[in-house]
């Protein structure tokens, strides 16, 4: 049994506002009479070591580590590594790495189940002499046939009533390695009739010769999760074990277990729905797929719903901890719409993002009376939303960049961006007419031609007419060249990871990543090399490529667009 470490002040349950059904069990938990009257609320967060984590981990562990500071409590961080043969230290690591990012601490409160392997092992010899759990030599396949239906009962094994000595002495021979894997598994003996078929004598332990991350060739026989996880809640004196809502049907043999054992703790399993995303598959065995078959750039790739992917491609820990929060804690499935985490996003880069210009698809446009020779500077601001960030400049001469889709060589119904005899605002600096552009033997067009307004500068004329479009730019002389990569959603569907469609892989968006590799940039961004938000006029929100760029070679990836569709469709 763990003892409790960094007492914080006790916090009485009435004086606790309930946010959510969790927080509504757990006051009736501490009051007096309850079933954890006079202790402290203590929660943990599980993961298995066999993949990264994803958004919707993130609202579990939303869940677990605000819950327990919501009441003054602790929650702990636990590595459930049981099955060895899927587990790396590498998951360990980005694992911790996620969970602080998103601004958790557990403190000394890191543990792995593998820590507890004697004493489950202890503990399955314990209910092998009270008679509940015996050997059997059915294969996995022969138990899943005697297994019964929801409709029919289990038929039991043949190996039920070996007996307590003969399953005790097979048991110790498992773990010294005398038997092949899958020759022999330890069962619960409770009811092969049950309604629930979880309780239809299920597996305790495996035989496994794999390889384990911590605890190498020790052990050749490992628990089964649900064996595992309400002892290594009750080692750690947890009161509430909080877990997503296919472990609902799992509940009674949690209870068994800790009923069945000599307990030094009896912990409570409360589920929630867990988060569903649309147009991204919340699976880890899928999005490890997606990564090992190469559809992907790793784990990190900024099109997956991983943490390590929105981090690399921009979102930040606040946004997406108010996502959790204002998604709130039901026990109904839902599916949330990804344009309102991208809405999240918006809102947190709105205030802290710095903006600057930079063309993504850039073509040269030459300001035909404007002095050859000469350049000024603009002075503008960082961020309008944060005037303490103050100001920056920015260079202006004959010949800049800007979009190639500002320019058309006809008119359009509804476009008031550049084309021939039309006036647009150069942002924060003059009013240009266009007049023409230059075209190469293909007929692509090589630079925009326009002239500007003298006494326009700083966008506004003096004889009062107004410009309905305005466009930005960067000056050819004092810019730096850059990559930019525009993601997209992963998949076309909004739900590709649904039973009826199997094949999600044939669903995934071809244009989910288009890279423009000469993009130009403010030479503001000279020197950037931590990765950082930037808010790009008119194209978005952008961040430094972790991985990818240098000091001499900028990436960007797009976090996410300026246009908020889901806000638009909420206000709708």
């Amino acid at each position: 049994m763990i003892d409790d470490k960094h007492i914080t002040p006790k916090i009485q349950p009435d004086e606790v506002e309930a946010a959510n059904f969790i927080h509504d069990e757990i006051i009736k938990d501490l009051a007096p009479g309850g079933r954890f009257e006079g202790k402290k609320v203590h929660t943990r967060f599980p993961p298995e070591p066999n993949g990264y984590l994803h958004i919707g981990h993130a609202k579990a562990i939303v869940i677990n580590f605000s819950t327990a500071e919501k009441f003054g409590g602790q929650c702990n961080l636990r590595m459930d590594d049981t099955n060895p043969s899927k587990e790396e230290v590498e998951y360990v690591d980005s694992i911790k790495q996620d969970i602080h990012w998103l601004g958790y601490d557990w403190e000394d409160r890191f543990y792995f189940a593998s820590d507890y392997f004697p004493q489950m092992f202890e503990y399955a010899c314990q209910l092998i002499r009270k008679g509940k759990a015996y050997i059997c030599e059915l294969t996995a396949e022969q138990i899943r046939q005697t297994r019964g239906t929801l409709k029919t009962p289990g038929k039991p094994s043949p190996y039920r009533d070996r007996p307590a000595d003969e399953s005790l002495d097979l048991f110790n021979r498992m773990k010294d390695g005398e038997f092949k894997d899958g020759q022999m598994t330890l069962r619960a003996r409770i009811d092969m009739s049950s309604g629930n078929m979880n309780m239809r004598d299920p597996v305790l332990y495996r035989i496994s010769r794999s390889h384990h991350h911590r605890t190498g060739d020790t052990w050749c026989i490992y628990p089964m999760y649900d064996f595992a996880h309400p002892i290594e809640d009750a080692l750690e004196s947890i009161t509430h074990s909080l877990c997503s809502l296919e472990f609902e049907d799992h509940r009674p043999l949690y209870d068994w277990v800790i009923d069945h054992i000599d307990s030094p703790a009896r912990p409570r399993q409360i589920e929630f729905a867990r988060l569903n995303l649309t147009h991204a598959v919340m699976s880890k065995r899928k999005v490890r797929q997606l990564v090992e078959d190469n559809w992907v750039d790793g784990w990190d790739d900024p099109r997956l719903p991983t943490l390590s992917g929105l981090r690399r491609r921009g979102y930040t820990p606040e946004s997406i901890r108010n996502f959790c929060e204002r998604i709130g804690v039901s026990k109904v499935y839902s599916t949330v719409d990804y344009a309102f985490l991208e809405h999240c996003l918006r809102e947190d880069l709105n205030k802290k993002a710095p903006r600057v210009m930079a063309v993504v698809n850039p073509v040269r446009l030459v300001i035909d009376n404007y002095p050859e020779n000469r350049s000024e500077t603009f002075e503008v601001e960082n961020n309008p939303e944060r005037p303490e960030d103050g100001k920056r400049e920015v260079t202006f001469s004959r010949e800049l960049w800007i979009e190639a889709d500002d320019f058309r060589e006809e008119k359009i119904k509804g476009y008031f961006r550049l084309f021939p005899g039309h006036e647009v605002r150069l942002k924060t600096a003059y009013i240009i007419r266009c007049t023409g552009c230059d075209k190469d033997e293909q007929g692509n067009i090589t630079a925009v031609h326009a002239t500007y307004d003298p006494d326009s500068r700083g966008g506004n004329a003096a004889d009062g007419r107004k410009i309905k479009g305005t466009i930005h730019w960067v000056d050819t002389n004092n810019c730096l060249d850059a990559e930019v990569r525009l993601y997209d959603n992963l998949f076309k569907d909004a739900d590709p990871d649904t039973e009826e469609q199997r094949d999600y892989m044939e669903r995934i968006n071809q244009d989910s990543l288009v890279v423009r590799r000469h993009s130009k940039v403010e030479i503001s961004l000279s020197g950037t090399s931590a990765p950082g938000s930037y808010q790009f006029l008119r194209l978005g929100y952008f961040c430094l490529d972790k991985n990818d760029s240098k000091p001499d070679r900028l990436v960007f990836n797009r976090s996410v667009s300026l246009r908020d569709s889901w806000k638009k469709r909420n206000k709708t």
